[in-house]
């Protein structure tokens, strides 16, 4: 027999369409005949996946799931052809088998995550299944798993599907985590990411690069004035704090609240509560913007 590598694999699966794992079985029946291996995933159907393999998936669905205790969560974009399908309840029950799986398994990479399994089968297995039931081509785009110590996250879903955020709030004290004010600011905090879009937790959390070239850009903007350089310096500070407002999280206006920056919101639900509470990152997914 044959010894059965990885390139033996990979090439099957670009001839057949069918999961890795497929491959590698018919490849292992077969004793490494790739044209025999052929003939057997067509024998079961799972060949026909090839033809859809290449059909563009510009729609789906962002799903996310949070564990029991709240300390890890995760998101995953699984994408279809057509919003019809995305829409379908079957392709909804198949979304959420990936993002259980991406929670319960933690994959470190695409190639795990097809081998990880689900409630029946690997992930991979359910989604050549899914092809067949569907008749569309499934991928998934990208996928994250986040966790926290002490504290919990939230998850947050928009747009029947289209966008998603995570949330990860570190606390003072665990128990803390099911207060019902505290779970109602850290889904407002998703909600706020969700809308607003920041780039990241505070302007300590940007990277240095991207600044200088930011108050770079700021410089030659404001030099172009005319004003002497003391004016121009205060110029592009005033630009570069505009810019930390509507970037940072912790700056930018609550959406439901204005006139409070989410920092304040935060810092108010503390004190009442008693407990110190910090945003410690957050995830944002929206649909093909990978």
């Amino acid at each position: 027999m044959s010894e059965i590598t990885a390139q033996m694999v990979k090439q099957l699966r670009e001839m057949t369409g069918a999961g890795m794992m497929e491959c590698k079985r018919a490849l292992e029946e077969t004793a490494g005949d790739i044209e025999a291996a052929v003939d057997v995933l067509r024998t079961r159907g799972l060949a026909a996946a090839a033809k859809k393999a290449g059909r563009a998936t510009n729609e789906g669905l962002i799903v996310a799931a949070v564990s029991a205790d709240g300390l890890a969560a995760a998101m995953a974009e699984v994408n279809c052809e057509t919003d019809f399908v995305s829409r379908n309840e079957v392709f909804q029950g198949y979304a959420a088998e990936v993002v259980a799986a991406v929670l319960n398994t933690n994959p470190v990479d695409a190639e795990a995550l097809l081998a990880a399994p689900t409630s029946k089968e690997t992930v991979g297995e359910m989604i050549t299944e899914a092809i067949h039931t569907i008749g569309e081509n499934i991928q998934i785009s990208h996928f994250v798993r986040t966790t926290v110590d002490c504290g919990l996250i939230a998850s947050y879903i928009h747009a029947g599907g289209r966008l998603g955020v995570l949330v990860t709030v570190k606390l003072g004290n665990q128990s803390d985590a099911n207060d019902a004010e505290i779970k109602a600011l850290a889904k407002d905090i998703a909600m706020q990411v969700a809308a607003a879009n920041p780039g990241a937790v505070s302007r300590a959390d940007f990277d240095s690069g991207f600044l200088e070239r930011e108050m770079a850009i700021y410089i030659a903007q404001a030099a172009e004035s005319g004003k002497p350089e003391e004016i121009q310096a205060k110029m592009a500070e005033g630009r570069m704090e505009k810019f930390f407002k509507d970037s940072a999280l912790l700056e930018q206006a609550f959406i439901k609240d204005p006139d409070k920056t989410i920092k304040q919101v935060i810092d108010a639900v503390a004190k009442t509560i008693g407990t110190s509470i910090e945003v410690t990152g957050f995830q944002r997914f929206e649909l093909g913007q990978n």
